[in-house]
């Protein structure tokens, strides 16, 4: 069955995790054992630790890993707070579909605008908007439509297209798993249904060949390159390019978890031999010649800032794919997003939490793809050098279009 990765996200107390404990428990996806400990209070299910349900937050990103007959799914119930917006981007870096979380009788917040946002920049392709506690608007059709039409023109300037709203009450059930007898108006179907059949297959990258080496087997004679393929199809007999050395070969043979294979293809962990022996390490790429990355020591990015410390003068690691590179830079910040209205702002460096362009150097050449080409060779992560602590999460820009997105006009 095909996995979908999807979070729940929107304002504090808007009810993402009510929404998971009552799909769990509608489709009878929840042991007898935890049913009797969370029989009166279905947010339990997903808040994973005790400080939340303490507080009656979301602290952490509490994720769930749970199957019905059509597809399995890994849940993220990420936090609502603004503050807690690296949380949130956290768990959005990995998934396929957001559920955005819009309380019926306060319509989109800027929370909810800074959610949307995020989702976009992270590459997230689907969109649902949940209007929740519809039973506190009276069930009303026309409560229901002024919201989609606030959040389409919003959607419109991040340019998501595929966005799909359900009105629903998370607590009772209502178009959660079952369609709702109280809001026949409504004939879109509920939830669970449109998870089970969203199409992301077509989201894959399978054009661009990149194999990240993350180990280098040697037995005997053999000598193995084994990594999850990131985009596009291997074949036997393709002639690939190591880099960043440029040397030429042509597979030999390629093994999966399920034995010797003609072809694998994205996301498939693999081992390659070639017919040449080349010497290639963890952090090395196998490409295609007619289809190269972007090679660079220099490179444009949006990142969410993670650290309590700013983002001036930091020696820093960059970890893209299996490559880590110590002595990269954040040479300038071009500017932050105001993620509440989408206009940019000038600053020098980013705080907390901010959303901002920058210029980064690395000191030896990287190989990488623009982020909305490819999710994994455009994405990455700063470590600082002296605390090993994640201080950024980056997505690389094509500078020949960053300053046509939209959130990157000034206004």
């Amino acid at each position: 069955m095909e996995l979908l990765r999807f979070l729940t996200c929107g304002s504090v107390d808007d009810g993402k995790s009510t929404l998971i404990g009552r799909m769990l428990h509608d489709a009878n996806l929840i042991h007898d054992d935890q049913l009797a400990a969370v029989r009166d209070n279905l947010a339990l299910l997903v808040d994973g630790l005790k400080a939340e349900r303490e507080q009656g937050i979301t602290i952490d990103v509490a994720w769930r890993y749970v199957s019905t007959p059509r597809r399995k799914f890994i849940i993220a119930d990420t936090p609502g707070h603004e503050e807690l917006t690296r949380n949130m981007a956290t768990g959005a870096s990995r998934c396929d579909l957001a559920v955005i979380l819009v309380d019926a009788t306060r319509g989109p917040t800027g929370q909810t605008r800074r959610h949307a946002f995020i989702a976009a920049l992270l590459g997230i392709r689907h969109l649902v908007v949940a209007v929740n506690k519809m039973d506190l608007a009276g069930y009303a059709e026309d409560v229901f439509r002024r919201i989609c039409d606030d959040f389409t023109g919003f959607a419109a300037k991040l340019q998501i297209t595929d966005v799909r709203f359900i009105p629903m009450v998370a607590r009772d059930g209502d178009n959660v798993v079952h369609a709702s007898a109280k809001m026949t108006w409504y004939a879109g179907g509920p939830l669970l249904a449109w998870l089970e059949s969203v199409h992301i297959a077509g989201d894959r990258n399978l054009i661009d060949l990149r194999l990240p080496v993350q180990l280098v087997v040697r037995h005997g004679e053999l000598r193995g390159y084994a990594g999850s393929i990131a985009s596009g199809v291997l074949r036997k007999g393709d002639e690939v390019i190591v880099l960043p050395s440029l040397r030429r070969s042509r597979i030999r043979s390629i093994l999966a978890p399920d034995g010797e294979r003609d072809e694998a293809f994205a996301p498939m962990p693999v081992m390659v031999t070639l017919e040449d022996d080349l010497d290639a390490e963890r952090g090395d790429m196998l490409v295609q010649p007619n289809n190269l990355p972007q090679l660079a020591n220099e490179l444009e990015a949006m990142v969410v800032w993670m650290d309590d410390a700013p983002s001036a003068e930091r020696r820093l690691v960059l970890k893209q794919t299996t490559a880590g590179i110590p002595g990269a830079a954040i040479r300038s910040v071009r500017y932050r997003i105001n993620v509440d209205t989408l206009h940019r702002e000038a600053c020098a460096e980013l705080r907390l939490n901010d959303v901002g362009r920058v210029r980064i150097e690395t000191p030896r050449t990287l190989a990488f793809d623009a982020y909305d080409r490819n999710r994994v060779t455009g994405a990455f992560i700063l470590i600082d050098e002296t605390t090993n602590a994640t201080v950024a999460a980056g997505m690389i820009l094509d500078r020949r279009v960053a300053e046509s997105l939209p959130e990157q006009r000034d206004r």
